[in-house]
């Protein structure tokens, strides 16, 4: 009895999909249109994120140590910086590494061969492990004892973090209207055949037949619209990824903002599409009936 009524449920699912073709039409490029919509602005969040953790794993700025300092000093002072939250690798860096690494970018000018070691003084070069913190944790060393100065380029890391945050919140507001926006157009189309069988209901529901046996092939006439829509809109997205990223690399840009490869998260979108076309096809079914079910 169980099989017959799921085949029933699905066959009477297609069925109100192609009676109202042009709904059913409508609400698939409605759902398409708003799973692109949320998706680009989600995968720019993604995108975004990683390019914060990568620069998270690079990024470091420079204390100066007090050039009275001994040996014995400096290695106590790096104890006391890797004791601070959120600070990773301490590395040490002698002014006369300094002046080889200041070199290095000025091998073409002879003029800067001549310049004294002491003009250079040790330091430390400090990665951070949260790049949100950035400030906090350059604040905690400027106050150590032995540290005399530092060197830190805290508006490139706080320009990213606003830009993810804004992103994401963005892409979570979109994603909030462009839901509601689906469920709307997949209620209608859900009411339209409802209302079509209006008469057909009511007989069932005078001859004994339970709201859920009443309900569910338009239940499953939403989830079918939310899949359709889903899969549709999940090769145009990979579409559109693929573009922008080329796009990207021939125009120079992908030093400055590459994108991540697609292959690495297809099968995470396309979970997330099918989930929330489904989900949304499925309540927007369900809160179109409701009123069609009191007989």
């Amino acid at each position: 009895m169980r099989r017959l009524n799921i085949g029933y449920f699905i066959k009477e699912g297609f069925s109100s999909i192609f009676s109202h073709g042009l709904m059913s039409f409508a609400a698939v490029c409605m759902i398409v249109a708003c799973l692109i919509i949320m998706g680009s602005f989600s995968l720019l969040a993604v995108n975004v994120d990683e390019m914060l953790s990568q620069l998270e794993d690079e990024n470091e700025f420079l204390a100066f140590v007090d050039e009275d300092y001994t040996d014995s000093q400096i290695r106590a002072l790096m104890e006391q910086v890797r004791a601070l939250d959120n600070v990773g690798e301490v590395t040490f860096v002698s002014r006369e590494q300094a002046k080889r690494d200041y070199l290095k970018g000025h091998e073409s000018d002879g003029l800067y061969a001549n310049i004294p070691d002491k003009v250079f003084r040790d330091r430390l070069s400090i990665h951070v492990k949260d790049l949100t913190r950035f400030s906090e944790t350059v604040d905690a060393v400027d106050d150590l004892p032995g540290v005399v100065n530092h060197r830190a380029a805290g508006e490139v890391a706080e320009g990213f973090v606003a830009v993810r945050n804004a992103v994401t919140a963005l892409a979570m507001v979109l994603v909030g209207i462009l839901a509601v926006v689906s469920l709307f157009i997949i209620s209608n189309t859900t009411r339209l055949a409802a209302f079509a069988r209006r008469e057909e209901i009511a007989i069932m529901k005078m001859c004994g037949a339970t709201d859920g046996f009443v309900r569910w092939p338009f239940i499953v006439e939403g989830l079918i619209l939310g899949m359709m829509g889903a899969l549709v809109a999940f090769f145009l997205q990979w579409a559109v990824y693929a573009g922008v990223s080329r796009a990207l690399v021939e125009g120079g840009a992908a030093d400055l903002f590459g994108l991540m490869d697609f292959k690495m998260m297809w099968k995470r979108v396309l979970g997330i599409f099918v989930l929330s076309g489904s989900v949304i096809g499925a309540l927007g079914s369900s809160f179109a009936i409701r009123k069609f079910l009191q007989v």
